[in-house]
C-alpha cells in the first residue's frame, strides 16, 4: 500500500475524478521535479491527552481508528493513535513517561501539529536535494521494518518546530509504520464526513513569510499559487499577509501567513503568542457534502464561527456568486461561506479553536472547480475571528 491518492486508498463514496475536484489536482510530470511529492502522508499532532483527543476525532470528526502504538505494544515513552478519513490521516501522540520530550513540547505549545509528513517516491533523492539547497536534515534516510515490510523515511526542518517527514511506504503493507499494530474503532462507523486534506496553513513571524515561501520554492520545488496582501486580507482593525505554495500536482498546498501592522492584534499575532512561535494554524478538510458534514459535526458538539445575516443578504454577493449547488438560504441557515473565481466556486466554513489555547482550528471546504482559497470571504472570515478574539480579550 503506497497511500497514493486514488490508487491505493479506498475512498468508498468518492471516485478519483471527484477527488481531483475536491482537492484541486492538476496534471503534472514528476520526472522533472527535483523533490517529487506524491501527497500528504499524515498530519502528526502532539496532544496533552492523546487517548481523549483520539476519541474526540472519532466522535466529532467521524474519523476511524486504524492503528496504535503504546506501552501495550512495547512503546514505553508515548501513546500514538492513527486515524483516517478517506485519504486524510491524523496521528495523535501523547507522552506517557514523565521525561517524554512530548511533555516539554506540549508545555511550550499546547496541542498542535508537529509534523506535516509527505509521501515521496524517493526519500534519498529528496534529502540529497534538500541538503544541497541548505535545508536542515533532522533525520537521515533510513529503513524501518517489521513483518509487513519496510518503510524508507527521513525528516527535514520547516518553520518553528514543525518538520516534514518524508515517507516511502511502497514496500510496506502494514496499518501505518513498523511499531504500530492494527486497531479498530470501538465507536460505530458512520458516513465519512471528509475525504482528504485540502491544505495546511502555517503562521510565521513578522517578516518571515517570504523566507519560507522561498524555502519551499528552493528546497522542495514547490510553486507559488496565490498571494494576498493589503486590502485583500485586512479589516478595519487587523491585517495579515499570505502566500500559497504547492507541490507540482497540487495535492499538497501550504498557505503561509505573517502578521501585518494594524490597529489591533491580528489572528496571526494571537496564534504566535499562544502557540509560542510559528506553527500550523489550521487544516482544511475536503468534503463533497458540506451541509451534511457541518450538520453532523454540530450535532457532535463542534463549534463553528458565526457569519452575520448581512453577508448572505448582500445583493453584490448574490450577483457575484450566481447559481451554486446549495441555495443561498440554505448556506445562510448553516452559516457557510461561498466564493467564486474564474475556475468555479467553493463553499467553506471554519471551526472555532478546538483546544484550550486559541491556536489550531479547522476549515471544511467543498470545491466545484475553484482552485482558490475563498478570497471573497476573507473580510467576513476575519471579522468573525475578531469577534471571537474580542470575547477572549485578545483583540
Amino acid at each position: 500500500m503506497t497511500g497514493t491518492l486514488g490508487q491505493d486508498r479506498q475512498l468508498d463514496d468518492v471516485s478519483f475524478d471527484q477527488l481531483r475536484q475536491l482537492v484541486g489536482l492538476v496534471d503534472y510530470d514528476s520526472s522533472k521535479d527535483p523533490f517529487p511529492v506524491r501527497a500528504m502522508d499524515a498530519v502528526v499532532f502532539v496532544a496533552g491527552n492523546a487517548t481523549q483527543t483520539a476519541w474526540f476525532y472519532q466522535v466529532a470528526f467521524g474519523m476511524r481508528l486504524v492503528a496504535y502504538s503504546g506501552p501495550e505494544t512495547g512503546n514505553r515513552g508515548y501513546k500514538s493513535f492513527v486515524l483516517t478519513s478517506g485519504s486524510a490521516r491524523f496521528v495523535i501522540n501523547g507522552g506517557v513517561a514523565p521525561d517524554s520530550p512530548l511533555h516539554d513540547h506540549h508545555r511550550a505549545h499546547g496541542d498542535g501539529v508537529v509534523d506535516l509528513a509527505l509521501e515521496v517516491a524517493d526519500v534519498d533523492q529528496c534529502v540529497a536535494h534538500a541538503r544541497a539547497q541548505g535545508a536542515t536534515v533532522l533525520e537521515e534516510p533510513h529503513d524501518v521494518s517489521d513483518e509487513h515490510g519496510t518503510v524508507r523515511m527521513a525528516a527535514i526542518a520547516a518553520y518553528g518546530e514543525t518538520r516534514h517527514s518524508l515517507i516511502d511506504r511502497s514496500r510496506y503493507d502494514g496499518p501505518y509504520l513498523p511499531g504500530y499494530v492494527a486497531k479498530e474503532s470501538a465507536i460505530p462507523a458512520r458516513k465519512r464526513l471528509f475525504q482528504a486534506v485540502d491544505h495546511c496553513v502555517g503562521n510565521v513571524e513578522l517578516g518571515r513569510m517570504d523566507y519560507w515561501v522561498e524555502f519551499y520554492n528552493r528546497v522542495m520545488g514547490f510553486v507559488n499559487m496565490a498571494e494576498f496582501i493589503g486590502d485583500d486580507i485586512a479589516t478595519d482593525y487587523s491585517a495579515l499577509m499570505s502566500k500559497v505554495v504547492s507541490n507540482g500536482n497540487h495535492r499538497v498546498k501550504f498557505p503561509l501567513n505573517e502578521p501585518a501592522i494594524a490597529k489591533k492584534k491580528s489572528q496571526i499575532d494571537e496564534y504566535l503568542e499562544f502557540y509560542d512561535g510559528a506553527g500550523c494554524q489550521h487544516i482544511a478538510l475536503a468534503t463533497n457534502d458540506i451541509i451534511a458534514t457541518v450538520t453532523a459535526m454540530r450535532e457532535s458538539g463542534v463549534e463553528f464561527l458565526d457569519t452575520p445575516d448581512s453577508y448572505y443578504d448582500d445583493p453584490e454577493l448574490r450577483a457575484r456568486i450566481g447559481e451554486v449547488r446549495v441555495p443561498i438560504e440554505t448556506l445562510k441557515e448553516h452559516r457557510i461561506l461561498v466564493d467564486r473565481d474564474e475556475d468555479g466556486y467553493l463553499l467553506q466554513i471554519f471551526t472555532a479553536p478546538i483546544g484550550d489555547r486559541p491556536t489550531v482550528f479547522y476549515e471544511l471546504i467543498e470545491r466545484h472547480g475553484s482552485l482558490g482559497f475563498g478570497k471573497g470571504n476573507f473580510k467576513a472570515l476575519f471579522e468573525a475571528i475578531e469577534r471571537e478574539q474580542e470575547r477572549r480579550g485578545n483583540l
